[in-house]
């Protein structure tokens, strides 16, 4: 930084201290955002679980003095959040449009940005803190994706159930001779009557619990080629799409932020960090132990002429094993005692289960996710048939992922719409964005019962009310060419009477798909 860019910040500092100059320690503190400073606080304590940055244990040794080490934890909150992510979005999931151009715009995006991939990954990540935003935005003429994680994202506006104005917040770190400077840009996207304003803020901080003074855009460079504001006309949705995790947020009744997997278990997470922590120290205390005479392992007796190496006492034990203990003492009265104590893996091993269970229960997975319930680990069709709690819990944070991601294409679209984004100045896509029929497709397959399924498609065969293709093409996974082909076989080997008989006995085999 030249000596003028530093005279700049001077004066910027001092403007600050006068009220001259817009100055921030938090970002919660400018006046348009109005979530409280609590639901961020929130958010970091639920982002130290997820990243298993938690706090040493401190304790008293056998000599009274203070000690401390790190936790033996288990990072369940990564665990339950990476389950929770794989059973409701993965690279079989799709996204389409009923309409074949805007369908081919869409899949360029998502090829282009390898969405099925890095959407699974993010969801995990929202899922663990409450919430998280995707953001559209345009570079080299293409339609880039930017991911937004929980405490990134301010809403403006609380009261409502849909987010549609919001702050993102950014922070990068330059070196600037011997210090350490925290630049943060604030993108707050609102409304101005029917125009949609983008505004464009950046703030500079010799401390990373501050955010700063603002200072010009064009200070830094990654930001030079930044308007400090847009206004897009047209627009009829926002620039973002936001993922709430389901369920009310009873932490703050008005906020419209979703809750993390922590939030409402971090007492049932303690609690079995704790456990596991406990036991894994007994490991370590419990290792075997024999105490034994120092003579018997300390070298150095002479007997006879000390000067005689010859007669030098040798140790007696391996000098490589760590199992011996020296005592002290009279070596008459002394004997070799074995001091090992007994591990009592059982009752950690049921402690464990029990807080394993709560958690299962408080986050809305099944019975046997991490633990094992009586009848073993549950597959996929147990969690249909028993309709199981894992089941009812994807299907509600599957409403939000749904709306997420139909949000997100209308973004697309929005975005592709505004000519004035693109250096040749025309628009991607000149349709009704309204009219589009966005489907998308979540491959529900892992949790399909297919025994059942193939019963009762073979009764409807039986009944008259499914065609015998239909039920080859859904059961077997034929294309219409395939079960054409199978039905040509079929008469040609045997009687139609003779297939019937099959279908009505469900004489079939196995298709291993349990």
């Amino acid at each position: 930084m030249n000596i003028f860019a530093q005279l700049k910040n001077l004066f910027r500092k001092g403007g600050a201290k006068l009220g001259m100059v817009n100055s921030l320690v938090n970002i919660t503190d400018d006046p348009r955002i109005s979530i409280p400073a609590s639901e961020y606080n929130r958010i970091r304590l639920a982002k130290t679980y997820y990243k298993d940055d938690l706090k040493p244990i401190r304790y008293k040794n056998s000599l009274g003095i203070m000690k401390e080490r790190p936790i033996s934890s288990i990072n369940i909150t990564k665990m339950s959040a990476h389950r929770l992510a794989s059973i409701i979005f993965n690279e079989q999931c799709t996204v389409n449009i009923q309409n074949e151009q805007a369908d081919a715009l869409l899949d360029e995006v998502i090829k282009d940005n390898d969405f099925y991939n890095r959407y699974e990954e993010h969801l995990e990540n929202g899922i663990a803190l409450g919430g998280f935003a995707i953001r559209p935005y345009i570079e080299n003429d293409k339609v880039k994706l930017a991911y937004i994680n929980a405490d990134q994202f301010y809403p403006l506006h609380t009261n409502q159930d849909e987010v549609d104005a919001a702050a993102v917040a950014s922070t990068i770190t330059k070196t600037e001779g011997d210090s350490t400077i925290y630049y943060t840009l604030l993108e707050f996207h609102e409304w101005d009557g029917e125009a949609y304003k983008i505004t464009n803020e950046l703030y500079r901080s010799e401390s990373p619990s501050q955010v700063g003074i603002n200072v010009p855009l064009s200070i830094l460079s990654e930001y030079e080629n930044l308007a400090p504001s847009v206004e897009l006309n047209g627009l009829t949705k926002p620039l973002f799409a936001y993922f709430k995790a389901p369920g009310a947020n009873n932490k703050r009744l008005d906020s419209p932020l979703g809750l993390g997997i922590v939030d409402n278990a971090k007492s049932i997470v303690d609690a079995i960090n704790m456990t596991h922590d406990q036991f894994v120290w007994e490991v370590k205390n419990g290792r075997r132990k024999i105490a034994v005479p120092a003579e018997m392992i300390k070298p150095g007796a002479r007997f006879g002429n000390e000067q005689d190496v010859d007669n030098q006492r040798k140790p007696m034990l391996d000098d490589e094993t760590d199992v011996y203990l020296q005592l002290f003492g009279d070596t008459e009265k002394l004997s070799i005692q074995d001091l090992t104590s007994s591990i009592r893996n059982t009752e950690y091993q049921q402690t464990m289960d029990f807080f394993l269970s709560e958690f299962e229960n408080a986050i809305g997975l099944s019975q046997g996710t991490f633990t094992n319930t009586p009848s073993g680990v549950q597959t996929a069709t147990e969690v249909v048939t028993n309709n199981s709690m894992t089941y009812q819990t994807r299907s509600s944070y599957l409403t939000q992922v749904e709306k997420q991601l139909k949000n997100l294409v209308v973004a697309i679209f929005e975005l592709m719409s505004c000519g004035q984004l693109y250096t040749d100045g025309q628009a991607r896509f000149t349709g009704n964005i309204g009219e589009l029929d966005i489907v998308v497709d979540f491959a529900d397959g892992v949790f399909t019962d297919k025994t059942t399924q193939f019963t009762q498609d073979s009764q409807a065969v039986t009944m008259g009310v499914m065609p015998k293709k239909r039920f080859l093409m859904r059961n077997f996974n034929l294309d219409e060419q395939q079960a054409d082909q199978w039905l040509e076989e079929l008469e040609a080997e045997q009687p139609e009477s003779n297939i019937n008989s099959l279908l009505e006995s469900n004489d079939y085999p196995s298709n291993g798909d349990d």
